[in-house]
């Protein structure tokens, strides 16, 4: 059995470590919607207004750290696709 390489194992990593700050995201707005209600946003419950536009923006943030941070990656290891 061939041992994964220093690449695939910071991709495997930061992949790990970015899905579980989606789980996070997802689940713990939910989870605290209730108590997330008792503030008010521009009028609206802060739980609301995180679900329906704060957590797009968390979700858009995730996605660029992660094209960055692989563009990183593919230059520091050279992988020699494109």
């Amino acid at each position: 059995m061939s041992e994964i390489s220093p690449y695939w194992r910071k991709t495997r990593a930061l992949t790990a470590w970015l899905l579980l700050l989606w789980v996070i995201l997802t689940f713990g707005v939910s989870w605290f919607a209730r108590e997330l209600n008792e503030y008010r946003f521009f009028g609206f419950p802060f739980g609301f207004y995180f679900a329906a536009q704060g957590i797009l923006l968390c979700y858009l943030g995730i996605i660029v750290h992660y094209s960055r941070r692989m563009n990183q990656l593919d230059a520091e290891y050279d992988d020699g696709e494109a």
